[in-house]
């Protein structure tokens, strides 16, 4: 392929890029609105035990009460607690480095193809396992019911997706308050598996208050969504594979920019994965982000 052939060239420019290329302070706030005060955070709140399972919020996303922090083994809930706190409006340094590098070496090799573009060729290529757990998600895509081995929702795809690969995401069962969402968060967390920049096809993808699930008007309810990575673009913008409420569709997201729906070109960056109300504005998937899983380990 051309990058292979221009690897010399590449990498004298990525050597130059990763010594001088600026990331700016501050991500622009949406273009789609105007600025919007922080909304005050309240604690992760303890769900009761026998919370019934399948609540389903506005973008048909089930889950139960955020769970307690205690779930996680004791070195890992400073962590959890840690990334579900995270402000996700500050730059990644190391993301603008990969994006700037990317864009440098398509001025060197022109385009190439395939759904992960210069990402994929700069970097490793996608396991056969990861394949096959891209393969099987992209293979449901437009699909409004789900195998019945699996319940309907964000969970389910992912669980139908990972089985593919011989991997049951929810093999090791769950702990009491917790929903299918944090329970496979809790087995990629002990695997050693999470991880928050330099996302790949077939890593999963974890997302906070998609909805307002014990219906405070507040951004309280802990982790509610997973998704499947799909691809990853030059510039960054993961497009990732999940069940919403008009079932299982792509959406994307770019974490260099969580508050910008489009720019001015019309490039999409952030598809809203929240919608408003309650007098509480729409919000983007990179600002709901919390973290990735690679299914190595898994």
């Amino acid at each position: 392929m051309l990058l292979r052939r221009s690897s010399l060239v590449i990498l004298m420019s990525l050597g130059c890029l990763v010594g001088c290329a600026h990331v700016p302070d501050a991500a622009p706030r949406m273009a789609v609105e105007p600025p919007v005060s922080a909304v005050t955070r309240s604690p992760v709140v303890e769900a009761p035990r026998g919370t019934a399972v399948g609540a389903e919020g506005a973008l048909g996303v089930k889950a139960e009460a955020p769970p307690p922090l205690a779930f996680v083994t004791p070195e890992g809930s400073a962590g959890l607690a840690a990334l579900l706190e995270a402000d996700p409006h500050p730059v990644p340094e190391e993301a603008g480095v990969i994006a700037a590098a990317l864009e440098a070496a398509a001025l060197f090799t022109g385009p190439t193809q395939g759904p992960g573009g210069f990402w994929d060729e700069l970097l490793p290529p996608p396991s056969k396992l990861a394949r096959g757990i891209v393969a099987r998600a992209a293979q449901l895509v437009g699909a409004r019911r789900l195998d019945r081995s699996v319940p309907n929702d964000c969970s389910g795809l992912v669980r139908l997706a990972y089985l593919q690969a011989g991997i049951d995401l929810v093999a090791h069962g769950f702990l009491a308050g917790e929903n299918a969402v944090t329970g496979i968060f809790r087995r990629a967390q002990a695997a050693g598996a999470v991880h928050r920049l330099n996302p790949r096809p077939g890593d999963l993808a974890f997302f906070k208050e998609t909805y307002d699930r014990n219906r405070d008007g507040k951004r309280n309810d802990g982790m509610t969504h997973i998704a499947v990575v799909e691809s990853v673009a030059p510039d960054g913008t993961v497009t990732f594979i999940h069940r919403g409420g008009k079932g299982v569709a792509r959406s994307h997201m770019n974490l260099a920019r969580p508050t910008v729906h489009k720019l001015n070109s019309g490039a999409l960056l952030n598809d809203f994965i929240r919608p408003a109300s309650k007098g509480m504005r729409a919000y983007l998937a990179g600002e709901l982000f919390v973290a990735f899983a690679s299914p190595g380990g898994l």
